[in-house]
């Protein structure tokens, strides 16, 4: 029983501290009161200085009807006196008078402007006087001509004191004094009013103070009693904080532990990233070193047989030579597609048909999705052209065949289709109405799921595992697409398969511009007038084979093998027609060595020579230059020059 009445009493509350508790629960009350209290004083103090002010008004407005009718009386009598007696003087007298009752009018106005029924009773009397102001101005005006055709001034002004104005006017202000006189009553009884609730809010005010301060001496007693209480609580505090201390240590320790764990993942996760990677580029550089060796054994071979035929069956070597180039043509096609994949090309927009740009790629493509994904293509009866840059083009279908390889692991049919449509206003996000070439990539995979379709095109968005996908080749495909003039649709359904198009409208006027230029890039083309070239180029067999082939175009070849010797040589000898110009070389590129002419001699006319830009400077800087990628052909040298040289030089040779 004893243990527990001594357990009821340990959890019975502190009567100190429910007393501390109910006077400091009456000091906030007494506070707020308090601030009340100040705060009606203050607006009751307000309130009589705004009825003080409102009867000072009131007050002076009555002054101020008194004061207008009295300078009205004494404009009205000197101007009697000054129509009895011209001479005498007294007009400017009454102007004086006159004028001072309007300034008084105008006050009156001011000081009644927020007295609506006073407002109106001075515009009425404004009315009035002007009123007034123009019968006896009438008067005057009589005695100043003084001539025997026109009224006597005496004549008016007797009539202008018949007038009903001069009674209306006094009306109107002894009906502005009464209305005065009965506001100034009611204000000087608000004004009392407000003065004794102030005096009583002021005395309630002092007998709050009285009980605050009775509860403040309270209240510093059992704060005194709360601060002892706090440096016992400090104490157990302190003893609590070091074992709080001692836990957080072992939580921190812990948290390290975790942290180092979750860098070891990172670093083995970069790590199985980097091997993936590594067999994709091996899986990649094998194949490409296979293409490259049946490319090569078909050079090599074709040329050895040629060579041991040349004498014996010139014909055959023929047919061997041709079977050579073809194989170093498709060499070259392929440098091209992977140059295209570094970004190293500059893009160079150009009439091109999607489907015999689809057909080419057919080789790339199988090399690149695997033996396991079965391609079949489609195109249509007539081929569109439209204006785009072949290898954005083809690294954009690729791109898009990846993506459909990659979402059939266990293989499938894969599906490139190129149509022709037509396009309603709209149909196809803001495409305008019209002809559009459609290139689509068709897969049976996995499919997207709803609530990842609108976010495909985000970059560095993806729905591949981590490491098998960078989420930036959806979104390039759509800035190539944008920047060509068309846009991308995609159509997909989870568990049935991915749908990706490009739209790209059709160059109809292409047409024509590419057949006109068909003879120029034909074997078989016309001789071109002859022209002096210089040709800026380190490689010395690159550079003999160039001088060589311009040689036998007609042309007169003079070679340097540097930026700088073609500056130096510019600078003694300037007759040169045409600059033919590496991009990649030492000390000075291509690029900067255009600058420099371009400074020097604006006449001067460059084409670019290139195999790689690389570090040579950027290929938006090559946008619109006219360029010959190597390896080339003397036909497709003869083109290239032909399109750099200006036309007037063509002029010129001809007569």
């Amino acid at each position: 029983m004893a243990e527990e009445a001594s357990v009821a009493a340990s959890e019975a509350p502190d009567p100190s501290i429910w007393r501390g508790r109910w006077i400091s629960a009456l000091a906030l009350v007494a506070a707020i009161i308090l601030v009340g209290l100040l705060g009606m004083v203050t607006t009751s103090r307000e309130n009589r200085d705004a009825a003080l002010e409102l009867e000072r008004n009131t007050y002076e407005s009555i002054q101020l009807a008194r004061s207008v009718d009295g300078s009205i009386a004494r404009a009205e009598a000197t101007m009697g006196r000054y129509v009895l007696n011209p001479e005498g003087g007294g007009a400017s007298q009454y102007v004086l008078e006159w004028r001072a009752a309007s300034r008084q009018i105008s006050q009156l106005h001011q000081l009644v402007r927020n007295d609506a029924a006073q407002l109106q009773r001075v515009e009425e009397l404004r009315r009035l006087f002007n009123r007034r102001g123009e019968e006896l101005n009438a008067a005057v005006r009589a005695s100043d001509r003084r001539t025997a055709d026109d009224l006597t001034g005496l004549g008016l002004f007797y009539r202008a004191a018949q007038s009903e104005t001069l009674g209306q006017l006094g009306s109107q202000l002894d009906a502005i004094v009464r209305a005065g006189r009965q506001t100034l009553g009611e204000r000087v009884a608000v004004s009392q009013q407000v003065a004794e609730a102030t005096d009583r809010l002021t005395r309630w005010l002092g007998w709050l103070a009285l009980f605050i301060s009775a509860l403040a001496i309270a209240l510093s007693y059992w704060a005194y009693r709360a601060f002892n209480e706090g440096r016992i609580a400090r104490l157990e505090a302190d003893v609590l904080e070091q074992a709080v201390q001692a836990r957080t240590g072992e939580l921190s320790e812990a948290y390290r532990q975790l942290q180092a764990e979750s860098a070891e993942r990172e670093v083995a996760e970069e790590k199985l990233r980097q091997v993936q990677k590594m067999e994709a580029v091996g899986s990649l550089t094998g194949g490409i070193a296979h293409d490259f060796n049946n490319m090569l054994a078909v050079v090599v071979g074709g040329l050895d047989l040629a060579k041991r035929k040349i004498d014996r069956a010139p014909a055959e070597a023929s047919q061997h030579i041709d079977n050579a180039m073809e194989g170093a043509t498709r060499a070259a096609a392929l440098t091209r597609r992977l140059l295209a994949f570094a970004r190293a090309e500059p893009l160079l927009p150009e009439a091109l048909a999607p489907a015999t740009l689809v057909e080419g790629m057919r080789e790339l493509i199988d090399r690149t999705i695997g033996e396991r994904i079965r391609i079949s293509t489609r195109r249509p009866g007539d081929d569109w052209l439209v204006w785009a840059d072949p290898t954005g083009l083809e690294n954009a279908v690729l791109n898009l065949c990846v993506n459909a390889r990659d979402a059939m692991p266990e293989g499938g049919d894969l599906i490139i289709a190129v149509d022709n449509v037509r396009l309603r206003a709209g149909q196809v996000g803001a495409l305008e109405a019209g002809d559009y070439a459609r290139i689509s990539v068709s897969d049976e995979g996995s499919g997207i799921a709803p609530e990842h379709l609108e976010r495909v095109f985000e970059p560095f968005f993806t729905t591949k595992p981590v490491g098998k996908g960078t989420g930036l080749g959806l979104s390039q495909i759509f800035g190539f697409a944008r920047q060509s003039g068309g846009d991308v649709t995609i159509d997909s359904a989870v568990g049935e398969g991915t749908t990706v198009a490009i739209l790209l409208p059709r160059a109809a006027d292409v047409a024509a511009t590419a057949q006109s230029m068909a003879p120029v890039l034909a074997e078989d083309a016309a001789p071109l007038p002859s022209a002096r070239i210089l040709v800026v180029e380190d490689d010395p067999r690159v550079s003999r084979s160039t001088m060589t082939a311009l040689a036998e175009l007609g042309h007169e070849p003079i070679a340097v093998a540097s930026g700088r010797e073609a500056l130096d040589l510019l600078a003694t000898d300037a007759a040169f027609a045409l600059v033919v110009t590496d991009v990649m070389m030492p000390e000075m590129t291509g690029i900067e060595l255009a600058h420099e002419l371009r400074g020097l001699y604006p006449a001067m006319h460059i084409l670019f020579v290139t195999g790689y830009v690389g570090e040579a400077g950027s290929m938006d800087e090559l946008s619109g230059a006219d360029i010959l990628r190597k390896p080339f052909t003397v036909a497709q040298l003869s083109g290239a020059i032909a399109r750099a040289l200006p036309q007037d030089h063509y002029r010129a040779a001809a007569e």
